[in-house]
């Protein structure tokens, strides 16, 4: 027993490592993602003569980019194992950066783009990142597992905007290169970090009885429907706004750009911090409530946007919108994984992942031609419905599970 209980231990110890690298390089590498849309639109915005409703097109780019990273880094996976396919993905972004800053430079939209997609499919392979810890946990400890790792985005908050203020002017006239050559150096911190990673395989597959199930059957059961459902429309309606907001500010209310960043670190806080403590609130109550306490959130969210378009209206629907996409995506990931089998782990999560990203990448895309077309407050109804819809799902869940723990 003593050496059962040892080798348990140990085995945790290993876990909790393996965890906090993991924290430690999405902490790096998730900058990427707020340094690019607090100034992607705006750079996509400037570098535009005439149709100024593609702003947008570059942050679809990155969402893009995410959801091809999603697939690319379940094959890479396979073949080279999931630490080696994070570095692989730290290359991809730092690739992306380089290209953005040379698309400045010389004033090309459709280039700047294509590096965001790069540095998009880069985040693609950070994504991941929150399966892989929560698939080398015991079960018991995997809410807290993806809570560590959507918690070190907390850093990215502070670096990424940070970044984008302190660097965008760095090769004046040129703004914003800066910026985005700042991705390098992250890159390379990430790899140095991960090169401490012990090797990162699903937990439990060994020795598995029961077969792996067609894809087809997984993904149409209630519980992993309604896991995706939630945290697409959350990830969605998140990325929709959040798009939408540094036009709105700088564009449609005459707000600086400085403005805007920081209404996005805000933002980027709120999404990121709760996550210290999600993970214990899903373990006390369930994921199903806390995914239903995030939807309610991202209402008030609506409703702060509908009452003005003051400095304070901006930020705070931002705040109320990341914790709104917190509780509701890690609740939603949460239901997600506990939806498949350890030996179904990857071809499920890189399903999840392209329809996501695919579905965020659309709505980012839409925002700009919304903001144009119909304005913020079009934006902000957009909310009602989709958080309506997943309301009813997710309740539809809780109902159809009482009786099964009922007996």
């Amino acid at each position: 027993m003593e050496g059962t209980a040892s080798g348990t231990a140990a085995d945790m110890r290993t876990v909790r490592r393996s965890v906090y690298l993991l924290a430690g390089a999405q902490a790096v590498l998730g900058a990427a993602a707020p340094l690019s849309i607090s100034i992607g639109s705006l750079a996509g915005y400037q570098l535009l003569a005439d149709d100024k409703s593609l702003a947008t097109a570059p942050i679809t780019g990155f969402n893009i980019g995410t959801a091809c990273g999603a697939v690319i880094i379940a094959v890479l996976s396979r073949f080279l194992g999931r630490k080696a396919a994070f570095m692989a993905g730290a290359v991809i972004g730092a690739t992306g950066g380089a290209l953005a800053a040379i698309a400045l430079f010389r004033g090309d939209f459709w280039i700047f783009a294509f590096a965001l997609l790069l540095i998009g499919t880069g985040a693609g392979f950070t994504q991941k990142i929150r399966f892989a810890a929560a698939d080398a946990s015991p079960s018991s400890y995997k809410p807290r597992a993806i809570s560590w790792i959507l918690g070190a985005g907390v850093v990215s908050a502070v670096i990424g905007p940070q970044l984008a203020i302190w660097a965008k002017d760095l090769f004046a006239p040129v703004t914003f290169a800066g910026a985005f050559l700042a991705i390098l150096p992250l890159s390379v911190l990430a790899i140095a970090i991960l090169a401490f990673l012990p090797p990162v395989a699903p937990r439990g597959t060994a020795g598995f009885s029961e077969p792996a199930r067609p894809l087809k059957e997984i993904v149409r059961t209630h519980r992993f429907l309604t896991g995706m459902v939630c945290g697409i429309g959350t990830y969605a309606l998140m990325t929709f706004v959040m798009t939408g907001a540094p036009l709105t500010m700088v564009v449609g209310c005459g707000f600086s750009t400085e403005m805007a960043a920081l209404g996005i670190q805000w933002h980027v806080l709120a999404m990121f911090g709760p996550s210290f403590f999600t993970g214990m609130l899903i373990s006390r109550f369930g994921a199903e409530k806390v995914v239903g306490a995030g939807l309610l959130t991202l209402m008030a969210c609506a409703v702060v946007a509908h009452m003005g378009v003051e400095l304070w209206n901006f930020w705070v629907a931002l705040v109320l919108l990341g914790v709104g996409w917190n509780f509701g995506f890690i609740g939603s990931t949460a239901i997600v994984a506990s939806s498949y089998r350890p030996q179904e782990a990857d071809k499920v999560q890189g399903f999840h992942d392209i329809v996501l990203f695919g579905t965020v990448a659309l709505s980012s895309f839409s925002s700009g031609k919304v903001f144009i077309t119909w304005g913020w407050s079009f934006i902000n109804l957009v909310i009602w419905p989709v958080t309506l819809v997943c309301l009813i799902l997710l309740l539809a869940l809780i109902f159809r599970q009482r009786p099964a723990q009922s007996a």
